[in-house]
């Protein structure tokens, strides 16, 4: 939306930094590894050029940038359109510092945009959430929800169709927690894309356990759609309740438990993915355990593991005399990293031998192609050709890894 509106407005976007005047990083800081990394890549911008650092990281960790690295123009995230104005004051030589109203900026969905993938399109449903974790400091660069309309959404959705979009991302820090500043909720907003016609996916982003509960059944009954990946993205970060009342999770264990056997209890071939953190300040060596025993019991497909870092202004950052040591957290997050890919693979050998169409959305290593599958499963296709990039096909998976399978294509009788 950035590089769209940037050139609507009659800037060139160019291919490599060295052929720019100004350099624009959209940034994350969710992490201390995503942190250091966006530093390291601000560091090695060529000399002379203009540059412009955008996104969540300058509300996170201004003291650091500002600190480290030499800009000429700060803003925080969701600009939208006013990313032609800032550029447009560094072009003339001002130095621009536009961070008071990062939390409650929205852009408008139709603005212009300049694609990333022929395929796949990104949608963002909400900005901001209705939670408190301790650990978090993207509620400090995002603020609290702000859903947009389900006619903007729809709206943007039939725009990317048209434009020959065959997978729709729904994005939001929740998406769980969609329309409740609105009188609506996801299960609404879900329906409503639902309807329109064509023929294309959607992908359901991460969804807080404890704004499920309510829309439970509506919402496992909106997944049994067509258009829907069987694609769960629910977030546990610990196994033990304990430390998720440290987090300030506002949920159980049993909770999750409940979300992922109702699922399962419709579809039961539904892909679920959770996000663990290893070392919160307060995980004993049984929470942990705990953790494994949840890993174990409710078997994920996928299990995104963090490993904890305090981040600046949280409270977590400020339970020092609770945290876990570097050597003991990298032990857990070993540990749960070899019991994720053990619950992997055995989620992924149940699909050799299935047969059915996928939707090629990515070019893979070695020319390989990588498609999904209504699951949302990624199947690898080796020396495929690169027409069927875009297209469905149809597969018989022939092959299973912790992380992918493997297909060969066939032609259906």
């Amino acid at each position: 939306m950035l590089a769209g509106c940037l050139a609507e407005a009659g800037f060139q976007i160019v291919d490599a930094p060295e052929l720019a005047h100004v350099l624009v990083y959209n940034t994350c800081a969710v992490k201390q590894p995503t942190e250091d990394k966006i530093f390291h890549m601000l560091k090695r911008v060529p000399k002379g050029k203009k540059l412009v650092v955008v996104g969540c990281l300058p509300i996170i960790n201004f003291e650091r940038l500002s600190r480290e690295i030499r800009f000429n123009a700060v803003a925080g995230p969701a600009l939208g359109e006013k990313i032609v104005e800032i550029v447009r004051k560094v072009v003339d030589g001002e130095q621009v510092y536009a961070l008071n109203s990062a939390t409650v900026n929205k852009p408008c969905l139709l603005l212009p945009r300049k694609r990333v993938s022929s395929i796949i399109g990104i949608v963002p449903i909400s900005y901001g959430c209705l939670g408190s974790c301790a650990y978090c400091c993207v509620i400090f660069a995002r603020g609290s929800l702000r859903s947009y309309d389900i006619e903007e959404v729809v709206e943007r959705v039939k725009l990317d169709i048209q434009d020959g979009i065959r997978e729709i991302w729904l994005t939001a820090q929740d998406t769980a927690c969609y329309g409740r500043d609105k009188g609506a909720t996801l299960v609404d907003l879900l329906d409503a894309i639902s309807a329109i016609e064509g023929n294309f996916y959607v992908r359901v982003g991460m969804m807080t356990p404890n704004f499920v509960i309510d829309i439970l059944d509506e919402l496992i009954e909106a997944f049994r759609h067509k258009r829907i990946f069987k694609f769960l993205h629910l977030p546990v970060q610990s196994g033990d309740n304990e430390v998720l009342k440290l987090m300030k999770r506002h949920y159980t264990v049993e909770d999750y438990k409940q979300i992922v056997e109702k699922f399962r209890g419709r579809i039961p071939e539904i892909t679920l993915s959770t996000d663990i953190i290893c070392g919160f300040p307060g995980e004993t060596r049984e929470a942990f355990r705990n953790s494994l025993k949840l890993i174990r019991e409710t078997k994920p497909d996928v299990v995104n593991i963090s490993k904890f870092f305090p981040r600046p202004g949280t409270e977590a950052s400020k339970m020092q005399e609770f945290f876990v040591s570097p050597s003991e957290i990298k032990r857990r997050s070993r540990a749960m990293s070899e019991l994720a890919k053990e619950m992997g693979l055995l989620n992924n050998r149940r699909w050799v031998g299935w047969r059915g169409q996928i939707l090629i959305d990515e070019k893979g290593k070695a020319g390989s192609l990588v498609g999904r599958n209504y699951t949302y499963k990624p199947i690898v296709l080796q020396e495929a050709s690169n027409e069927l990039f875009g297209k469905f096909t149809h597969v018989e998976v022939v092959e299973a890894t912790a992380t992918f399978l493997r297909g060969k294509i066939f032609s259906p009788t």
